[in-house]
């Protein structure tokens, strides 16, 4: 996920997409200096790894700046730069030539630019959280793991996301492939639909889909979560997150 403000990148967890995003980035900026802020929700393997592929970190003209959470096993820094030692990869993170700054959050809130962000502790093995950020133009919510508890036992979380413009959030399971996966960690669409409704989402988009579930099962799951809104008689508008889609200010896409 990339979210911009303004001359601000704001980049939300660093899983694989973030080889491709890193190209992108040198082809737009050519031989300009690359301020960037990497948010991390968790340490998880899937959230982290795109790291060592992400070419601006190889640029000396980059400078990026990587917030998380404190309370990570062993550290954020050890958690990051563990994964580059020679027994997982061939360059060592200290090699590196650009600028990487590393930083535990003990603020719940703080700005980047013209951004405010809050977090919010996730319901997910770990330490791991979700963010709320308030640009000029729109408020974007980012829970990529999360359990979404049923209707009425998470009032935190449904404040937390109150009026957002969009919403992304995980919904990795049906029904039936929950009831299997409680306490794993991922939701239920049913479960985050519903929460979406009760906060007064305008923008729901499901999120951290199953690697075994393939564009048809998606696009179920999009329609049935479509029909409970209908039953609800809400206005939130719903889709999959999917490579490469583009949200406008306002939530417009």
């Amino acid at each position: 996920m990339e979210i911009r403000c303004g001359a601000d990148i704001i980049i939300l967890d660093a899983g694989t997409g973030l080889r491709k995003l890193g190209i992108s980035l040198l082809d737009e900026f050519k031989k300009k200096p690359l301020n960037l802020t990497l948010l991390l929700s968790h340490t998880h393997w899937d959230h982290i790894q795109g790291l060592p592929f992400f070419a601006p970190i190889y640029e000396s003209r980059c400078r990026l700046r990587i917030l998380g959470s404190e309370g990570a096993r062993k550290g954020l820094v050890d958690a990051l730069t563990g994964q580059m030692e020679s027994t997982y990869f061939p360059v060592p993170f200290s090699k590196l030539p650009s600028n990487i700054e590393i930083e535990e959050l003990k603020d719940l809130n703080f700005n980047i630019g013209p951004v405010s962000v809050r977090s919010l502790r996730a319901n997910h093995p770990g330490v791991c959280v979700g963010y709320r950020l308030f640009s000029p133009d729109s408020v974007v919510a980012f829970f990529p793991d999360n359990e979404t508890r049923p209707h009425g036992e998470d009032q935190a979380m449904v404040e937390f996301v109150r009026d957002a413009d969009v919403l992304i959030l995980d919904s990795q399971y049906d029904k039936a492939e929950y009831k299997k996966h409680v306490g794993w960690g991922h939701g239920c669409v049913d479960d985050t639909v519903a929460l979406a409704v009760e906060a007064g989402v305008r923008q729901l988009y499901l999120f951290h889909h199953d690697p075994d579930h393939d564009d048809r099962r998606i696009d179920g799951f999009v329609k049935h979560a479509r029909q409970l809104v209908t039953r609800k008689k809400s206005k939130l508008k719903v889709d999959a997150a999917r490579e490469g889609l583009t949200i406008q200010s306002g939530g417009k896409s």
